[in-house]
């Protein structure tokens, strides 16, 4: 008989903005998992991945196995039938149900992850088609942050009147307003990507003199615009003076401060940049990103490409959070994205509480990032740690319970 319940290991990757050693949440909790996994001090790492996607996998903690592997040989009780019959991958050209539908992670932020956007399912069958390299599935990547420390992040752009008045009233931005919104009092989604895609196109030393004239720029009568000057030269000081990147972020986009427990949706197509903190992510399957800036050469991808595909939805800070909900005692919130493949739970609990979850649809997977426990589910009971990661199968109930003299914080994600 197929066990419902079972202990996983992530993989832990090192991209150059990861916390570095043991300063890492993602390192930390993966190593008090995986005791054959051990941070070295001066290596960054970045994220903790506990999905079935192939690049950073997850294993049975037990036997070592893919959980791919497991999921493949046991698909209709792992699974279940929702996930395999409504099919909610999406895989050149055509539904899938073969894997779990959704991809979590924990990132640890040290300095800004590349300028980016995830290509819409449209866009992603193409991009596999064409590059299967460099764009490894089909489907779309829209994805939420939940903040475990405090967490900074570039997201969507501002209103455009915003933008406009930046533009207009520094003469050294000028030279980058499109012909077509130079006498136009209200710039449409068209003028902003033009805008943007001569921004990036910028040449390095024009890039180095805009964000010096920048820095010493009055901005005192856009109050909302202050922070600009306090994160350029630590932007320029992460990367480089001439990246455009910094211009793009600073003078287009939404900057925000997430508190822990507050949550971010990017939509697929959204441009964004996370800057620093630790967080909780979970995306549809998906790992295709379209690169602009914060990395180097060879992460980048066709600017032209990254404009076309930008959405430009006018929103301000308020409309980015997700919201949440409270269910049965208020120890669990609930994040529900506007998508079809995964909402994420968080349940923190007191010293000895405890909180039942139902039975779901679909597989789930969750992970403990405080405190210690136990939980029953399937006529078992299992300890739990910080770093403890498990699958459990649909139509399973999960009862976690706090020890006597811990917090317990989980976040599960399920169909």
């Amino acid at each position: 008989m197929t066990d419902r319940v079972f202990q996983l290991i992530g993989s832990c990757n090192n991209f150059p903005w990861g916390q570095k050693g043991s300063k890492s949440l993602a390192a930390r909790l993966c190593a008090k998992a995986d005791k054959e996994f051990s941070p070295e001090d001066d290596k960054p790492y970045s994220e903790l991945w506990f999905g079935d996607y192939p690049d950073f996998p997850a294993r049975v903690l037990s036997t070592r196995e893919l959980l791919s592997d497991v999921l493949d040989k046991n698909k209709e009780t792992l699974l279940g039938k929702r996930v395999i019959e409504e099919e909610l991958l999406y895989s050149g050209g055509k539904q899938t149900g073969q894997h779990l539908p959704y991809l979590p992670k924990i990132l640890s932020i040290a300095k800004a992850l590349p300028l980016q956007i995830h290509p819409d399912k449209y866009l992603a069958e193409k991009l596999h088609a064409e590059d299967p390299e460099t764009f490894t599935d089909a489907n779309h990547k829209p994805e939420i942050a939940i903040a475990l420390t405090p967490f900074e992040v570039f997201a969507g752009f501002k209103p455009a009147q915003e933008i406009q008045a930046l533009f207009t009233q520094i003469p050294d931005l000028r030279q980058f307003i499109p012909d077509s919104a130079q006498n136009s009092t209200n710039w449409d989604e068209n003028s902003l990507r033009e805008l943007v895609l001569t921004v990036l196109r910028a040449t390095p030393e024009t890039v180095k003199s805009v964000a010096a004239a920048l820095q010493k720029a009055d901005l005192s009568s856009m109050k909302k615009q202050t922070y600009i000057q306090d994160l350029l030269p630590r932007l320029q000081e992460q990367y480089s003076e001439r990246d455009p990147a910094t211009l793009v972020a600073l003078l287009t986009m939404n900057y925000m401060t997430l508190l822990p427990g507050e949550a971010l949706y990017i939509p697929a197509d959204g441009i964004h940049a996370y800057l620093s903190g630790d967080i909780v992510e979970c995306m549809a399957r998906s790992n295709n990103v379209v690169n602009a800036g914060f990395c180097g050469p060879s992460e980048m991808n066709n600017l032209e490409l990254f404009a076309k595909s930008l959405t430009f939805g006018e929103q301000n800070v308020e409309d980015l959070y997700l919201k949440y909900e409270e269910i049965g005692s208020s120890k669990t919130r609930v994040y529900n994205p506007p998508i079809r493949e995964f909402r994420v739970l968080r349940t923190t609990l007191g010293g000895g509480d405890f909180e039942v979850l139902g039975q779901y649809d679909g597989p789930g997977v969750f992970i403990v990032t405080k405190g210690r426990g136990q939980f029953k589910a399937d006529g078992k009971e299992f300890g739990l740690e910080e770093g403890s990661i498990y699958f459990v199968a649909p139509g399973v109930e999960v009862q976690f319970e706090a020890s006597k003299d811990q917090e317990l914080e989980v976040f599960t994600v399920v169909v």
